[in-house]
């Protein structure tokens, strides 16, 4: 989730945020409210991020390249927060408060997707400190991004129906469809590739 924003390689495995969300991710999977493809979606998505890295787009160099966005850090930051109180932090609170109540039913929608983000985390985690290049980058958000719309939805529908987290669903709805569409694809991605394919150029002159 991190969009961008540059991250020290050699602490990001040992942030808070990467920690957090792996206990989350865990604590999820052994909880049985995530459906079975989005647990099998972890290492599929790994292993082809491993094969992305080593065919389509090695790196290029063990120097970091500097970050997309460097002039705009002070509001990619602030986006980057947004996304992590919405996407997690609310739905975190959301599902201890129904599972403490004895609703667990009621908040088990909302699992893959948290699931699924803290796994992104994790993973976007592993691709900056392991520094693979900017495409399998770019990757990891894009791809947990797409699987994960649809977990919002089924999660939107439950609500339509169920009620409680209507608001809270319809809000990462709504955030992570401009993320995929609006951040993501349009913006993101061809600034990495430019940026990839500009560095080929360098190193082949």
């Amino acid at each position: 989730m991190s969009g961008g924003v540059p991250t020290p390689p050699s602490s990001i495995l040992l942030s808070f945020q990467h920690l957090t969300s792996a206990a989350i991710a865990v604590t999820l999977a052994t909880s049985g409210m995530v459906p079975i493809q989005h647990l099998a979606f972890i290492p599929l998505s790994f292993f082809y991020t491993l094969f992305l890295s080593k065919t389509a787009f090695p790196t290029l160099s063990t120097t970091p390249p500097p970050p997309i966005f460097a002039a705009h850090l002070l509001l990619l930051t602030a986006y980057v927060s947004v996304g992590a109180v919405v996407g997690l932090v609310l739905p975190v609170a959301y599902i201890v408060h129904g599972v403490l109540n004895g609703d667990t039913e009621r908040v088990k929608p909302a699992a893959p997707h948290l699931f699924l983000l803290a796994c992104q985390v994790v993973m976007e985690g592993v691709t900056f400190a392991g520094g693979f290049s900017l495409p399998v980058r770019v990757f990891v958000p894009v791809a947990y991004n797409a699987v994960r719309m649809y977990a919002v939805l089924d999660w939107v529908k439950s609500e339509v129906v169920k009620g409680g987290g209507r608001w809270l669903s319809l809000a990462n709805l709504v955030f992570w469809g401009f993320n995929l569409f609006g951040f993501l694809l349009p913006v993101y991605m061809p600034k990495a590739f430019k940026k990839y394919y500009d560095d080929v150029k360098d190193k082949d002159t």
